[in-house]
């Protein structure tokens, strides 16, 4: 297959596209110094430039993230929501409309992001994150919809929050109570392809329970 890992710097992305490594797939790693992921035309050119390459696309993993928080609601600073809104909602808009034709074409295509707990209940301090995440999700829903009757999904998991060998190892002491680890993620998105498009379109699948 041909799979398409956005914000794949970072533990998580190296997880993901080593994942389909293994598995004998083509990855298509995309960092910040590979493509301003904000630039509407330099994401459209990547969907080009892959689909002229390989002709098809059979995955996108949007995995570009951030925090941002505060201690109390009214401290919440709105120049973290414009932080928020471009990394995380700003971001997976120019993905998921420059790749949604290919994913529309696709035999077996799947668009996946990682969404937080958060979004279901936000906490007063993590407003700006909690409310980015949530707009994430239903535009990640939207695409589900515009893929529906195709052979592709647009699929949301959820987690409480993401841990690797190296925030282990950095905190020898932490337990990481309900944390997903990246490699977990990694096999959750590949099982993916287990189950037939129209049973996971449009679903949130929760990584935590």
């Amino acid at each position: 297959m041909i799979i398409v890992v956005t914000g794949a710097g970072g533990p998580t992305g190296e997880a993901v596209s080593g994942y389909f490594r293994k598995n004998g797939h083509t990855v298509i790693e995309v960092g910040k110094q590979h493509v301003d992921l904000l630039d509407r035309a330099a994401v459209q050119a990547l969907a080009d430039g892959v689909e002229g390459e390989h002709g098809r696309v059979d995955g996108v993993v949007h995995l570009v993230g951030g925090w941002r928080g505060s201690s109390s609601f009214a401290e919440t600073s709105l120049d973290d929501w414009d932080l928020l809104h471009d990394l995380l909602i700003r971001t997976l808009q120019n993905v998921s409309l420059a790749f949604e034709p290919l994913l529309r074409r696709s035999d077996d295509g799947r668009f996946v992001i990682v969404s937080a707990k958060a979004a279901e209940r936000p906490s007063a301090g993590g407003a700006v994150y909690a409310a980015a995440k949530a707009a994430a999700e239903a535009w990640t829903l939207a695409l589900a919809d515009a893929l529906r009757g195709t052979h592709s999904a647009a699929t949301i998991l959820v987690v409480k929050a993401l841990v690797n060998d190296a925030m282990r190892a950095a905190s020898p002491g932490a337990k990481f109570s309900g944390f997903t680890d990246v490699n977990d993620l990694a096999a959750a998105i590949g099982g993916l392809y287990d189950r037939p498009a129209a049973e996971i379109n449009g679903t949130r699948l929760d990584l935590t329970s």
